[in-house]
């Protein structure tokens, strides 16, 4: 692999990189002893970002925020030749990603977005799934090194894509960290063990795949009763339904406020793409 670039040596960027030291990597960061590390394993630091530019082919960035990315990008877009290939992983709002790529095009500069979901732990072992937006030839340029970290990467589509996909992901997960709360006021009130009740989440996600596993559909349009996935998921719709109601119901009782689940048992068939069917 030709000289590869990191920037920003973070929670989530310095095991990235470490996947990739000894193999033509230069890094930087603001901090010099997160450097260190990386440069033992084999790595050369950089004083600078322009440093990191002038020296790699493709160049990974993993930033705070918005404004982190666009100061590290520009940067990069006054330094780096052309044909280089740029991929933020922060996440950032999808309009940043696409207007770095339009102010990189003058550059022969590509952009692309590739937002990383696995946390600390996939960026460790190497597991994080990677969402890329950009073009496909960028795309397969990044698919070997990628894999060095990630074990899914996926291309998403165009700039701004991967982060979209992020973003969606994203939601699911903070808003099922609600709901999980809602969970545990429920078991403490009723008299539950929290440790014993999240051994037997984390066991049977584990198992069943969570959430995930009911993102089944290709469309969240209405399905049709000749659907193949129709019966799958009018007998979940009843199984959720029935479990929710008991669920609100002994909140009731031990008036104890669950919100979430109130809206999901309303919502819970239409999520399904169930809306126009109840009698069959």
């Amino acid at each position: 692999m030709s000289a590869y670039g990191f920037v920003g040596l973070g929670q989530m960027g310095a095991p990235m990189a470490r996947h990739l030291a000894g193999t033509g990597l230069v890094v930087h960061d603001t901090r010099p002893e997160a450097m260190e590390p990386l440069v033992k394993a084999g790595a050369r630091a950089a004083r600078t970002v322009a440093e990191v530019a002038r020296s790699a082919e493709i160049i990974s960035v993993m930033v705070r925020d918005d404004d982190q990315v666009n100061e590290v990008g520009a940067e990069i877009l006054a330094s780096a030749r052309p044909g280089t290939v740029l991929a933020v992983h922060s996440t950032i709002r999808a309009s940043t990603a696409e207007e770095l790529a339009r102010r990189a095009e003058p550059y022969g500069i590509e952009v692309v977005d590739a937002p990383v979901s696995g946390g600390f732990m996939g960026a460790t072992a190497g597991t994080l799934a990677v969402m890329v937006g950009g073009s496909a030839e960028a795309f397969e340029r990044c698919r070997e090194p990628f894999g060095a970290w990630a074990d899914l990467v996926l291309h998403m589509g165009p700039v701004g894509a991967g982060t979209r996909t992020k973003l969606a992901r994203n939601l699911l997960h903070f808003v099922a960290f609600t709901a999980a709360a809602e969970a545990q006021r429920l078991a403490e009130a009723s008299g539950v063990s929290l440790r014993r009740l999240a051994r037997v989440v984390r066991h049977s996600d584990a198992v069943t795949g969570g959430p995930g596993a009911i993102m089944l559909r290709p469309t969240t349009a209405p399905l049709r009763p000749h659907d193949e996935l129709y019966d799958v998921l009018r007998n979940v719709r009843d199984l959720g339904e029935k479990d929710l109601a008991l669920a609100v119901e002994l909140a009731s009782d031990l008036d104890v406020d669950i919100p979430l689940a109130r809206l999901a048992l309303d919502r819970f068939g239409a999520a399904l793409g169930l809306e126009e069917d109840r009698d069959g």
